[in-house]
């Protein structure tokens, strides 16, 4: 009865082979059910002496699932969504999931599009970073049945899944650590118009400044959450009079930006200008940690939102839910009193 089959093998095959029914096969490879240890490494032993390969597609069909998620991010190329996105594989490979990778570049547009796209491949859920405030974009997960959980971006969708930082209190934590330290004109650079980051970062430091009548009014400037835009960004705060003695650039690629200007127009970063930031680079490609930041904890939080999505999908899912996550400050040598 051995032997490998060179034909199609299939699920009666392997019942025979093993002396089992075809259900007991079944729950075996779905793992569910009650099969004894016995049985179940009789079963595991057969399908591997018949080179036997589930069905995944019809499996997929009778559960209405696909075994597929994705992640929907806004930037794969900044290194704290790598490190998201590498928390939430983990997850979901060690939950039997296919994770598929979908980069937006902060575009709406380009988000629709994965969406229409994963609906049409029928994937069982996602995690979103939306461009803007995912509005349309949960909706039409929703129309489609595809289950979504919003990952570092606030949302003002009832009923969704979403797991962030903290921005808001982080920001404002660096905003009064700049104003201990005596500087009293500042600008902020940010990221575009309606991302939810963007926005809630330059609330919390301006929050910071409330009620402080000796410090300048304070330009926020809008961009994108690249190192360009922290080239340009930098260029037009410090060619503003008053010229400000500290920046605050809103994420770690507008940081990079940001250093590298000043650097450029021959200012000294902190002797002539502070800045902080937000989002940490990951160790092997810092030589010398240098920027004042709020971290992020990227790993745990996209673990974290895949755990959830996870959860989404079982039999019993739990109410969707808000959860913030603390985000620490780490002050290093960009920063200093004002010359």
């Amino acid at each position: 009865m051995g032997g490998r089959s060179t034909g199609r093998v299939t699920i009666q095959h392997v019942a025979a082979h093993a002396g089992v029914g075809t259900m007991t096969v079944s729950r075996v490879v779905r793992n569910v059910g009650y099969v004894s240890e016995e049985v179940r490494t009789r079963v595991k032993a057969a399908m591997h002496e018949l080179g036997y390969v589930p069905n995944e597609l019809a499996r997929g069909l009778r559960s209405r699932q696909s075994g597929t998620l994705a992640l929907i991010l806004s930037d794969i190329t900044n290194p704290f969504f790598t490190t998201a996105a590498r928390g939430a594989e983990d997850a979901a490979s060690d939950a039997g999931y296919l994770t598929l990778l979908c980069n937006t570049d902060e575009s709406e547009v380009e988000e629709a599009r994965y969406l229409r796209l994963l609906a049409q491949k029928r994937v069982d859920g996602a995690l979103l970073v939306p461009a803007r405030s995912g509005v349309d974009s949960i909706a039409y997960a929703r129309r489609h049945e595809v289950k979504i959980v919003v990952m570092d971006r606030s949302c003002a969708v009832p009923g969704v899944d979403v797991v962030r930082c903290d921005s808001e209190s982080a920001s404002q934590e660096l905003g009064d650590l700049l104003y201990r330290l005596g500087h009293r004109r500042m600008a902020i650079l940010t990221g575009a118009h309606g991302a939810t980051t963007a926005e809630m970062r330059v609330a919390g430091f301006l929050r910071a400044m409330a009620n402080r009548p000796d410090v300048a009014p304070i330009p926020v400037l809008y961009g994108e959450f690249t190192r360009e835009s922290g080239l340009a960004l930098t260029k037009q705060a410090l060619s503003t009079p008053p010229r400000p003695t500290a920046l605050f650039a809103a994420n770690n690629f507008l940081s990079i930006g940001t250093v590298q200007q000043l650097r450029a127009m021959g200012l000294r970063v902190p002797e002539d200008v502070s800045v902080v930031g937000f989002d940490d680079l990951p160790e092997p490609l810092m030589m010398f940690p240098f920027l004042t930041v709020a971290v992020q904890p990227a790993y745990e939080m996209g673990r974290l939102a895949m755990e959830r999505l996870l959860a989404q999908l079982g039999d019993d899912p739990p109410a969707p839910r808000e959860t913030i996550l603390p985000t620490p400050l780490v002050v290093r040598a960009s920063t200093a009193p004002p010359p």
